[in-house]
């Protein structure tokens, strides 16, 4: 077979399969796809560390949201402190998993993707660091990868310190500063009241309120803890976890009245209970359904905003602009700070992938994805061969751990790629109609869910209004759906003997 390069690009060796992200996304990957002999692997990691979320979040207070016994690589047991695992144990479960398979020696960090382009019979994958090729690709990036800050006038003006969650200045010393934080989600509800018992006053931006449920954390004692790391009776904790979290898309799909009947009378009794100011209160009340927005478990958060040196800015009274000293509320208030921190998330749906991707026939995916993202098994995308999406379109998990659908999309990818190696054909996509049915099955079972009728707007939703971030149904459903894969869904390609010229490679 020939090949002839772009301009520029000496020829390369092809890698088999190139990993994009060192999360535990790509983490799952590459171990899934070692542990079946695929040992021409490399991960391209952007950052300096590895390893992901739990390594770049540094945030005051970070922490899991689901149990930690279930919120871990099935075949990756560890010996967890507590059943809320926080940020530091998460870290160091991180590199145990990516030490244990030998990931740090595959990894390539300080490695930015900037465009991948399908040539012929493979990819051609375009670094801040020089060039790459592979037979495959799956991008593990994750959906929250990509902060946002919103373009407020005069945001490049402010003197003091600013900086997003996501990217947590550790030197910098918040005690007795001034600070604003603008968001109320799930990052600043840790954040919140771990730093307001150090900082002189803390200005907290609401849009729009989250219901918050308890927290019911713990520390398992050290009986416990080597109990839990028998096999058997780490299976059957972690079956209890998942079967007791699994129910609740019951309420989320087919019964959302339920969730405002049963289970938001649990968080208005919390609310209630931790908030004795009802003007307070009353900001702090949401008016859509439980489950429409992330829910936020805390037994913290209320405390600490009704503490004398916390205000509590609603829609009422949200930010006009910055100031060279703070912020000019939209009622005319002037607060300067010292600090401002930015909890505006994530491009987490219509920005699922950050670079440009150029696939068959010249097709961008930004193109294929406009108004929404849309794949199929939220994975794998027409027009676009051996590309591969960990927690693409339609794979986010409310109710159960994102680690679950990770490693059941685990299954589907490795099938796709064992239907490639044992014809020995070069590459396999999915046709236009099988993800056509697939998306519109996709989004026909989320018309009655709680995402979509439960009287928010949140980030599960792209700007077409299309709710592509989360999965509806059981978690179980997508991975039986996973392992059945279906040849008949999929086209293979042979390998081409005609050459790839420059014309041929887009700018």
């Amino acid at each position: 077979m020939s090949r002839l390069w772009p301009e520029g690009i000496d020829k390369m060796h092809i890698h088999t399969v190139v990993v994009i992200g060192s999360g535990f996304g790509g983490q799952c990957a590459a171990k899934a796809l070692l542990a079946r002999g695929i040992d021409d692997l490399v991960i391209l990691e952007r950052r300096p560390f590895l390893g992901g979320t739990w390594k770049q979040n540094r945030y005051p207070g970070a922490a899991v949201d689901v149990q930690s016994p279930l919120y871990s690589i099935a075949s990756e047991p560890f010996e967890w402190s507590r059943m809320f695992a926080e940020r530091e144990e998460l870290e160091r479960y991180t590199q145990h998993v990516l030490e244990s398979n030998g990931l740090p020696q595959r990894t390539h960090a300080d490695t930015d993707v900037q465009k991948i382009q399908w040539v012929g019979d493979h990819w051609l994958i375009t670094t801040s660091r020089g060039n790459y090729a592979a037979q495959f690709v799956v991008n593990a990036s994750g959906p929250l990868s990509t902060p946002v800050v919103p373009p407020f006038p005069g945001r490049d003006s402010f003197r003091g310190k600013q900086f997003h969650t996501n990217d947590w200045d550790t030197e910098y010393d918040h005690s007795g500063k001034r600070v604003a934080i603008v968001g109320s989600g799930a990052s600043a509800a840790q954040i919140v009241p771990t730093i307001q018992p150090d900082v002189e006053t803390l200005h907290v931006f609401q849009r729009t309120p989250h219901w918050v449920m308890p927290r019911h954390d713990y520390e398992f004692t050290p009986l416990q803890r080597k109990l839990m790391m028998i096999e058997p009776i780490r299976r059957l904790v972690r079956a209890g976890l998942y079967w007791s979290l699994e129910t609740r898309i019951l309420a989320f799909k087919y019964w959302p009245a339920a969730l405002k009947a049963v289970g938001q009378r649990s968080a208005v009794k919390h609310l209630a209970a931790q908030v004795p100011d009802a003007d307070l209160r009353a900001k702090l009340t949401p008016d859509y359904i439980l489950g429409c927005k992330r829910i936020i478990v805390s037994n913290k958060l209320y405390p600490a905003l009704a503490q004398p040196n916390v205000t509590l800015h609603d829609k009422g009274d949200g930010i006009s602009e910055i100031t060279e000293t703070g912020i000019l509320t939209t009622s005319g208030e002037r607060v300067d700070v010292d600090l401002l921190v930015w909890s505006t998330g994530y491009d987490a749906t219509d920005g699922v992938i950050s670079y440009p991707v150029i696939g068959r026939d010249g097709t961008v995916l930004s193109d294929v994805w406009s108004p929404y993202p849309r794949a199929y098994l939220g994975t794998t995308i027409p027009k676009f061969p051996n590309l591969f999406v960990v927690t693409g379109p339609n794979t986010g998990i409310g109710h159960t751990s994102a680690i679950f659908l990770i490693e059941a999309q685990m299954e589907y990818i490795w099938r796709a790629v064992e239907s490639v190696r044992s014809v020995g054909a070069s590459a396999i996509e999915v046709t236009e109609s099988a993800e056509r049915v697939y998306t519109d099955k996709i989004h026909h079972e989320m018309e009655g869910t709680v995402w979509k009728i439960g009287g928010c707007n949140s980030w599960y939703q792209s700007k077409s209004g299309h709710v592509v971030a989360m999965f509806p149904g059981f978690s179980f459903t997508f991975r039986r759906w996973a392992k059945r894969f279906k040849p008949q869904d999929h086209q293979l390609h042979h390998s081409s003997t005609e050459a790839i010229t420059k014309d041929e490679i887009s700018a």
